[in-house]
């Protein structure tokens, strides 16, 4: 895998739901905040439907906050929601509306997102929702670029964005260096305590993550001199 290039200065990231973002990415955010880059989060979703045992509303609210504390403690500032309803997100024209409009707003020069791509490393079939918005992700990129397409945004078209990068995906190729980032990545997934807790589940975020990344850290080789790693897709424009 190749290293993924830090010479940019804004990022926008772009997920379904919260905590799509902890399960990795948030450390890379963490390492380029510190490097004083700018990320803005946008979620399509407020994960209402995250949550069996409680009420949407209920659920929609906790979660809100616990993302908008989850992205504080990796350095970012600026978390926006579509308030699209969740689990039955739709590919079209709408969304891909929404992305672009987004997109040309914070003119962002690497998107982040997670994986689209039918299955998670390893086996398990991946969300309809991460399916769906992640190649709208991709479709809205070159949307946002094209200044015949959504004119009706009143916005000028954007050509800056250099790369998107998926986590979580089977077809990784690239490579971040999250030594000495790993622990707010860890406290970004701690963060969703009451989600968690709401599903019942017995999950350590350090435990995970640590594993997750020594084992793409060592996958690299010694050469690379790197203790923990976030593999990543790259699609470029």
């Amino acid at each position: 895998m190749e290293p993924v290039p830090e010479d940019w200065t804004r990022a926008l990231a772009i997920v379904a739901h919260p905590d799509d973002l902890e399960y990795g990415c948030s450390a890379a955010i963490a390492k380029w905040t510190a490097q004083g880059k700018t990320v803005v989060e946008l979620l399509a979703t407020r994960g209402e439907a995250g949550i069996d045992g409680m009420d949407p509303e209920e659920a929609a609210r906790i979660r809100t906050v616990e993302q908008v504390e989850a992205a504080r403690i990796v350095g970012v500032e600026t978390v926006e929601f579509l308030d699209l309803p969740d689990g039955v997100l739709e590919y079209g024209l709408p969304l891909r509306r929404r992305l672009a409009e987004a997109i040309r707003r914070h003119r962002p020069e690497a998107v982040i997102s997670i994986s689209f791509r039918e299955t998670f490393p390893g086996g398990g079939f991946n969300y309809a929702d991460h399916r769906v918005l992640g190649l709208a992700v991709v479709d809205a990129i070159r949307d946002a670029a094209n200044r015949w397409v959504f004119r009706d945004l009143d916005l000028e078209p954007w050509q800056g964005v250099r790369f998107a990068l998926f986590g979580g995906s089977t077809e990784a190729g690239h490579y971040v260096d999250v030594t000495g980032h790993l622990d707010a990545g860890i406290a970004s997934l701690r963060a969703h305590k009451l989600y968690f807790e709401g599903l019942g589940r017995d999950f350590d975020p350090a435990a995970f993550l640590t594993g997750m990344m020594e084992s793409a850290a060592e996958s690299l080789g010694e050469d690379a001199g790197v203790r923990h790693a976030l593999p990543l897709e790259m699609i470029t424009p």
